[in-house]
């Protein structure tokens, strides 16, 4: 298992648009947590931003889930990029 580090973006009006999707996106996330693939999730505190931390099989597992997640569906997130990251500490 490898570490993937994503970074992404909302759109401009996320907390107006996320309310009919939030509690399927949030039920997908407790899921991928369930199963140990995903470490932590959120936005930075400006909502501008989407950070999270995986733990997967590959890159192309993380984008998977990624593009099948309601906010990616709906817009809600406008770009998500997802790196291979090496945990130093």
């Amino acid at each position: 298992m490898a570490r993937f580090v994503l970074w992404g973006t909302y759109s401009a009006d996320v907390l107006e648009r996320r309310g009919p999707y939030r509690e399927e996106h949030l039920a997908g996330l407790r899921l991928q947590k369930q199963e140990g693939v995903l470490i932590t999730l959120g936005p930075t505190a400006c909502t501008t931003r989407v950070f999270g931390i995986y733990e997967a099989e590959s890159q192309q597992q993380v984008e998977a889930l990624v593009k099948g997640d309601v906010y990616w569906r709906q817009g809600i997130w406008t770009s998500v990029e997802v790196y291979p990251w090496i945990q130093a500490f």
